[in-house]
């Protein structure tokens, strides 16, 4: 009897530590204390993705989430590589810019079937993604067209540089500087016609030249504009669409000479067309602020793996509203970017 009574009591000892463990491993609402991990993967290797990445780290410490941010350098290939890592030792959520926005479809179907998947900078519309996360590029564009006008008010020749075009971001804020430039009706951002890329495209006041293309090969980027300036006698505006292409364009101007009498309008904040708008060689650029990119997205998977059913906006949209910078704003501008530069640095 005794020995019963030893066991009943050793039994109820067990019970007891087993609920203490499952308590001591659970948080708020039953659910698990272990620190679940997202990832941010950008679509490349730039000063543009450490802005990003300072968003991440921000909201990493505000909201204590564990990320990892990985910049594929080798293209697609790479970005796969990176994708397929993190799905196999089971990653939480991930937030991605896709390279190939058709291409990826299926892909990022099967990561969505695996993870809690969004995209962010660039979207791919027609995949399972939970959300995109981004400036409206097509409004981005006309913006972009804005400058120009502003540039050149009497009108000229344009040319536009861009990295590649089959990232869908890249062809929305072509044809939305091709729409203002042409003084065309706004396009629903959902369902933008797009010009051809080859041939030229003219307007009452603009022409648009040409779309020269450089796959993220900076000295290409560079070639390709002294090359519109050899070709086009009266070239009036170089319009860089991606973050390296302004300084490229601002490099080949000034080896020519012709500083001041080619226009130049950019997309993003690298330095060199920061310091071209303090001297006023480059008229102005359209900042996405980058860095609400990758606070936003790691804000919106934590919702998300929370459980947040109001996360993720109706339309599956995320705005990040894009900033024009010039000589008026450009020094308030700077100083943010050079804070957020820094914090996206850190290990």
């Amino acid at each position: 009897m005794k020995k019963l009574l030893n066991l009943s009591v050793l039994a109820v000892l067990l019970v007891g530590l087993t609920s203490c463990k499952d308590k001591a491993a659970t948080g708020p609402g039953g659910k698990s204390g272990k620190k679940q991990k997202i990832a941010y993967v950008t679509n490349g290797v730039d000063p543009f993705w450490d802005l990003c990445a300072g968003g991440v780290r921000q909201a990493e410490k505000a909201l204590g989430i564990e990320c990892e941010v990985h910049m594929p350098n080798k293209g697609l290939v790479d970005q796969k590589r990176i994708l397929e890592t993190l799905l196999a030792k089971g990653i939480a959520g991930i937030a991605v810019s896709p390279i190939d926005a058709d291409g990826q479809t299926a892909d990022l179907n099967e990561a969505a079937k695996q993870t809690k998947l969004i995209t962010q900078d660039a979207d791919a519309p027609k995949s399972a993604r939970l959300c995109y996360i981004g400036t409206d590029n097509y409004k981005a564009g006309r913006a972009v067209g804005k400058l120009v006008k502003e540039a050149l008010p009497q009108g000229g020749e344009v040319m536009i540089f861009v990295g590649r075009l089959e990232q869908l971001n890249a062809r929305q804020r072509r044809q939305g500087t091709i729409d203002e430039l042409l003084d065309r009706p706004m396009q629903a951002t959902t369902d933008v016609k797009f010009d051809p890329v080859a041939g030229a495209i003219k307007g009452e006041k603009f022409t648009v030249l040409d779309t020269r293309t450089d796959d993220f090969d900076k000295a290409r980027a560079k070639s390709n504009a002294e090359d519109a300036m050899t070709k086009h006698a009266n070239l009036a505006c170089m319009v860089g669409l991606f973050a390296y292409n302004p300084p490229a364009c601002l490099d080949a101007v000034k080896e020519a000479g012709k500083l001041g009498k080619i226009k130049i309008i950019g997309f993003d904040e690298q330095d060199a067309a920061l310091q071209g708008i303090k001297d006023g060689t480059v008229h102005g650029t359209i900042s996405q602020q980058p860095w609400k990119y990758g606070y936003e997205s790691v804000r919106m998977l934590k919702q998300i793996l929370d459980g947040d059913t109001k996360a993720v906006p109706e339309n599956k949209f995320f705005e990040i509203p894009f900033l024009i910078v010039t000589k008026a704003n450009i020094d308030e501008f700077w100083a943010e970017k050079k804070k957020m530069e820094a914090l996206g640095k850190q290990p």
